[in-house]
């Protein structure tokens, strides 16, 4: 046994080593030989993805960076030509109709000329002018600053002073897309201030054009993924609200909603107000067909369908590109993933994510 274990067991370690390293060599030079099997033939399929329109509830309602700016000062402008015969209203605050300056107005008038029948004598007498005077009023309660002084001539327009309102308004500022889903809005819309109250409703709504020199309300920023600003939304702030210039806040717009109404995903239509372009499948193995539709709401998800689909029609759910190919989601959309999301629309949901994460 003491010979088997000093003799034989070193061997046969030596030896196994020895296949191990030989092997290795082998492998190391030569590479080790498998069996090649065939050429891997692809066997997936394109397929375009097609969903059935249905009805649904369609809500209009666009949210809007915005902050609180202060009104800006309202002129002060002279009804009358003449020479500002007296300032009635000294600066700071004043109250609505308070009466501002007064301009007096002289018009020289042509004499009087009387002819003896007799004698044929004409007397002339001199008219005293004709004097108008004009009180001008503040147009709102404010603080008001007089920029006239007394004896100055102004014409009808000019600008004789200022009132700051003291209050304040929250403005936004709308990119293109935006301003088509707010075609017509007016009235009211919910405001929430950061760091500030609860929610709010805000009067007077309006919405116009671009900034004055492109520039953002201070804590705005432009319309949803990095357009340019195309437009403003500007609505007044209650006076029984406690908000500050420069605060952040969010304008929710609400302009319309529709029930039980033919709704598609807005990624199966080419164009997302008033009019686009839907591909209908009419048959296994045929060509979609293109086809105009009228656009109605839309809530950033899906969009409602007012002409030219009916519920049950089945179209592709991304519009094709013009080299035939579908359209996936715009990774760079995330709104519409929010409103996918918030709507529980489960199939722009999945579409989106496996697209884009």
């Amino acid at each position: 046994m003491s010979v088997t274990r000093q003799y034989v067991f070193p061997i046969l370690r030596i030896v196994i080593w020895a296949v191990i390293a030989a092997a290795l060599v082998k492998i190391a030079f030569t590479g080790a030989e498998l069996d090649a099997p065939d050429a891997l033939q692809p066997t997936g399929q394109v397929t375009e993805s097609v969903i059935e329109v249905g009805t649904g509830t369609v809500t209009n309602t666009v949210t809007v960076p915005a902050s609180v700016v202060a009104d800006a000062p309202i002129e002060v402008k002279a009804t009358a030509r003449g020479v500002v015969s007296r300032v009635l209203a000294d600066d700071g605050a004043v109250a609505a109709d308070a009466e501002v300056v007064r301009i007096r107005l002289e018009e020289p008038r042509d004499p009087l000329v009387e002819v003896d029948p007799e004698t044929g004598v004409e007397t002339v007498t001199e008219r005293s002018p004709r004097v108008t005077v004009t009180t001008v009023t503040a147009p709102v309660a404010g603080t008001l600053d007089v920029t006239v002084l007394e004896d100055q001539e102004v014409a009808v327009g000019d600008v004789i002073g200022t009132v700051s309102p003291g209050t304040l308004s929250v403005q936004g500022t709308l990119s293109a897309e935006q301003q088509y889903r707010l075609v017509g809005a007016s009235g009211e819309a919910q405001v929430t201030l950061k760091g500030g109250p609860a929610p709010f409703t805000c009067t007077g709504l309006t919405i116009g054009g671009p900034p004055a020199g492109g520039s953002e309300p201070g804590g705005a920023e432009p319309g949803d993924a990095g357009e340019a600003s195309t437009g403003t939304v500007r609505c007044a702030v209650p006076s029984d609200v406690t908000a500050f210039a420069g605060l952040g806040a969010e304008i929710a717009i609400t302009n319309g909603d529709a029930t039980d109404v033919v709704v598609v995903p807005i990624s199966a239509v080419l164009g997302s107000a008033q009019s686009g372009k839907v591909w209908v499948v009419t048959a296994e193995g045929t060509e979609p067909e293109e086809r105009t539709v009228d656009l109605g709401l839309t809530d950033g998800a899906q969009v409602q369908v007012t002409k030219g689909l009916a519920a049950g029609d089945r179209i592709l759910e991304f519009t094709p590109l013009d080299d035939g190919t579908e359209a996936g989601p715009d990774c760079d959309d995330t709104a519409a993933y929010d409103a996918a999301t918030n709507a529980g629309d489960v199939a722009a949901m999945q579409a989106y994510e496996q697209a884009c994460f």
